[in-house]
């Protein structure tokens, strides 16, 4: 099976799909990554890259990965976002197929994070090469415009969804990260299959911790409440803070927010004005850290706002989490919330609302030992049964095998509607 990963982050980012390729390659499939420079999420191109060039190296997990010219994202200005995703979208659909003429390939899979618009560089490719083109959506577009507040124009939204719907038509199957995705993708996919395959964990997050050396971070004495990944506006942070003024009479519970974001500097802002002693904010570490932090932590957790767009989403840090085997408190809606709930792996409370999560933090706190134990156990069982990274790659293969063994690609057809 030759696979074409068409994607607008990889490796050195940290992504999924990282894992995802190695774990194609380990079972047995060809791989070749086409992607940009890196530069996420701090903004500027990774010491070793630049901006404007084209390269090929050989991943130390045995795959080529081909990178096109990218124009960096920087820092808090939309237009550089915007002028990174569509040099990105343009140069993987022009360079792309020069780059790769002389390689032939079964599938090519998108990784759709936003934009969706990738998607449309992949198709070219696809039917260029005649092969199966496969988008693996991991945000709902034109919703996540909507949610994040980039666009607010209803004629503007209206005209993505119909572009999303085109480009959604023009794939030979459609994968969802929840279900509550796949629901809403059908409505717009017309003819495209569409099936549930959900976000695997990251295999430094399920590996022991490393003991040859100490920890990145060592947490204070307490109960510690971890949150890692971004510090966005999605995360809900005024929600943490207002429950960290609630439990200002446990001083024993805190919440240990580590990463970056647009909203880290609100965050040290607020923390200072409100005097908050019970909230660390100790910044961003490699991924490779983390099984220590969390193999400390007395809980993990995830956090978004109150919106429908969010009740369809599985944060991808539930899954880390899940791995770690440590309680979750889950202060989310609909998908994430249904995940954590169905597993016993911890406790759920209704998105944004501060009081409950306090009282989640509260009663986590409070329970014996042994209960909390359980609960990390039943988180790990939910992962090993439905994140664990091996026995995803194997059922994305088997898809694989089954769309080469249909009807020649439709995608390469619908070029002429």
């Amino acid at each position: 099976m030759k696979v074409l990963i068409v994607s607008h982050y990889f490796w050195p980012e940290s992504f999924r799909i990282n894992d995802m390729a190695a774990e194609l390659v380990a079972q047995g499939c060809q791989v070749t990554v086409l992607t940009g420079q890196p530069n996420y999420p701090d903004g500027d191109i990774f010491p070793g890259y630049r901006a404007m060039s084209i390269r090929r190296e050989r991943h130390p997990a045995g795959f080529d990965v081909v990178r096109v010219p990218s124009h960096p994202r920087r820092r808090g200005n939309a237009s550089n976002l915007a002028r990174n995703y569509l040099a990105s979208i343009v140069n993987l659909a022009v360079l792309g197929p020069w780059l790769l003429r002389r390689e032939r390939h079964d599938v090519v899979f998108v990784y759709a994070t936003s934009p969706v618009l990738h998607a449309l560089s992949a198709r070219v490719i696809a039917t260029i090469q005649r092969a199966k083109l496969v988008t693996w959506v991991q945000d709902l577009w034109p919703e996540s415009l909507e949610v994040t507040g980039f666009v607010r124009s209803p004629r503007v939204l209206g005209a993505v969804r119909r572009l999303v719907s085109w480009i959604y038509r023009r794939n030979d199957l459609l994968l969802a990260q929840s279900e509550a995705f796949a629901r809403t993708i059908r409505g717009m996919a017309g003819d495209t299959p569409v099936r549930y395959y959900p976000n695997p964990g990251e295999a430094a997050f399920s590996a022991p911790p490393d003991r040859s050396a100490p920890p990145a971070l060592t947490l204070k004495p307490g109960f510690n409440v971890v949150f890692a990944g971004n510090l966005g506006t999605v995360q809900s942070l005024d929600t943490v803070i207002e429950a960290a003024e609630q439990l200002r009479d446990r001083p024993e519970l805190r919440f240990v927010l580590v990463g970056s974001g647009s909203r880290l500097d609100w965050l040290k802002e607020q923390v200072a004005a409100r005097g908050l002693e019970n909230v660390e904010l100790p910044g961003r570490f490699p991924v490779t850290a983390m099984p220590a932090l969390f193999e400390q932590a007395s809980a993990l957790m995830v956090s978004l706002v109150p919106s429908p767009i969010m009740d369809q989403t599985i944060p991808s840090k539930v899954q880390a989490y899940l791995a770690a085997g440590r309680p979750v408190i889950a202060s989310l809606d609909g998908e994430g919330a249904r995940v954590i709930e169905e597993a016993g792996a911890g406790i759920a409370c209704r998105a944004g609302d501060a009081a409950a999560l306090a009282r989640a933090v509260r009663e986590l706190a409070d329970m014996p030992a042994e209960r909390r134990q359980a609960l990390g156990d039943a988180a790990r069982r939910c992962y090993d049964n439905h994140f664990e990274p091996t026995m995803l790659s194997r059922r994305l293969i088997g898809l694989f095998e089954e769309l080469t063994r249909a009807a020649p690609a439709p995608a390469a057809a619908r070029l002429k509607d």
